[in-house]
């Protein structure tokens, strides 16, 4: 059907249903709490229906509740109590009570996350404020799906639940979409007309469309360009077919932005990332955004980058870990290098293999060798710290700081006590435990007296002494 000309389309208000047990995700999570991408399902749902710019978002919510209501105590939606679950369209008529009816009603499900906006703002044109608008698709398994009956012209009868269709109309291949949007006034008269006379004894919204038809109203349909965007997540292998799917999302987008992707089928992107020119990622790289990769930035395999930001030109190498830390252009990072949060590297920094950074700040063309453990400190530019060298922040019961001047020079295996600081172009000889401050220009050694124990012998298997 062609949709209305209306001269005033009704404000819309979005209600989530998520009032479902979930009891084939054998888990003491609510259903919409199970994590997608490393977000609540419902978590997704929300931020699509903020997309939306609606007047009000309703939740109608029922196990884990109290959860749920923690969980999402910041976001700016009204909750409703569905205390017994009886349904679909018994889960929306707990939520019409606070629902004016100038509003236009669109129904969402905590537990269907890959809708598209693109989509529902389609479906939300197609339709003036007195009509009704559903979203349909054509699924390769329809499983599951209540399928829309169409007369010989194609205009739409009813929709007829899985469990309650003929075995023609189980062959239907067009299917339910379950987002419906209804102008709120007649809604809440259709809502009060519905009957239990299924297999299931519910009150099913899917009714709806039968109803508003026979009171004259128009149902449009639309049909969802991608299949994808229905899928709901019932169980573990719904959830990993939906984590699949996103995955395979976010690869096109960062490969639609210029983005080489050694393998797109092993990339993950969760949360925001925002990308410079000639960006590479090989596989098994995992993003968890905020993430900003400017441009020339390299990333190896199996590398994990979470709310960092890297700069241009840089190269992590296979198996690093970075988190909360921001990284300069033209660095080296790796292999096996993690750098912890509230870090920050210059220009040009070198961190080599094994290298772990925490809390500190390393300045423009420092370098930090192997196996070599920096925390709670401030390196200057040009430092070089050899290789197994430790800043001992710790002291039982509290965080101290080291620093480091410029164009120092810190010998391999050397223990850094704080609080101590290293002078400008100082240079600590190699293995040395430093307790205090090193004058800048000098030779600073802490060293015990090397002796040769005579008569002494290695422990042999086996034997022990008397």
């Amino acid at each position: 059907m062609s949709p209305r000309k209306d001269s005033k389309v009704s404000a819309l208000t979005i209600v989530i249903l998520a009032a479902g047990r979930g009891t084939r995700m054998r888990s003491t999570l609510p259903k919409v709490m199970q994590r997608l991408a490393g977000v609540p399902l419902l978590g997704h749902v929300l931020e699509l229906a903020a997309q939306l710019e609606p007047a009000a978002i309703h939740i109608v919510y029922g196990h884990g509740g109290e959860m749920l209501r923690q969980h999402f105590a910041q976001v700016p939606v009204q909750w409703t109590l569905q205390a017994e679950q009886l349904g679909t369209g018994h889960a929306l008529m707990q939520a019409m009570p606070s629902i004016a009816d100038d509003q236009r009603v669109l129904v969402l499900y905590g537990d269907v996350p890959l809708l598209r906006a693109q989509t529902l703002r389609a479906l939300i044109a197609l339709a003036g404020a007195r009509d009704v608008a559903l979203l349909s698709a054509t699924p390769a398994n329809t499983t599951g799906y209540g399928r829309l009956v169409r007369d010989a012209r194609g205009a739409l009868k009813r929709i007829v639940e899985e469990g309650d269709a003929t075995v023609r109309e189980r062959a239907i291949a067009e299917v339910n979409g379950g987002v419906l949007l209804a102008p709120a006034k007649p809604l809440r008269k259709w809502l009060g007309q519905l009957q239990p006379r299924n297999a299931q004894g519910e009150y099913y919204l899917t009714d709806i469309c039968a109803l508003a038809l026979r009171a004259k109203t128009a149902v449009h349909t639309l049909k969802a360009e991608d299949p994808a965007e229905i899928l709901g997540v019932n169980d573990k292998q719904q959830l990993a077919a939906a984590e699949a799917e996103y995955r395979r999302r976010r690869a096109r987008e960062l490969m639609s932005q210029g983005v080489t992707l050694i393998d797109p089928a092993r990339i993950d992107v969760r949360g925001e990332v925002t990308v410079g020119h000639d960006v590479l990622l090989d596989v098994n790289v995992v993003l968890e955004g905020p993430v900003h990769l400017a441009d020339g930035v390299r990333v190896g395999p199996n590398c994990v980058l979470a709310n960092s930001s890297i700069g241009p030109a840089t190269v992590l190498h296979a198996n690093c870990v970075v988190q909360d830390a921001t990284i300069g252009r033209d660095c080296q990072i790796g292999p096996f290098t993690r750098v912890r949060p509230q870090s920050q590297l210059a220009d040009g920094v070198h961190l080599g293999n094994f290298v772990e950074i925490k809390n500190s700040l390393i300045g423009e063309g420092s370098k930090v060798n192997h196996l070599s453990y920096v925390g709670d400190a401030q390196l200057g530019s040009r430092v070089n710290v050899g290789a197994g060298t430790i800043t001992c922040n710790y002291d039982g019961a509290n965080k101290w700081r080291t620093e480091i001047g410029h164009d120092a020079s810190i010998g391999s295996g050397s223990m850094l006590v704080a609080p101590v600081k290293i002078g400008d172009g100082a240079t600590i000889g190699a293995g040395s435990a430093i307790t205090a401050d090193a004058p800048a220009g000098k030779l600073t050694l802490a060293r015990a007296r090397q002796v040769t124990i005579e008569n002494w012998q290695r422990p042999v298997k086996g034997t022990r002494k008397p």
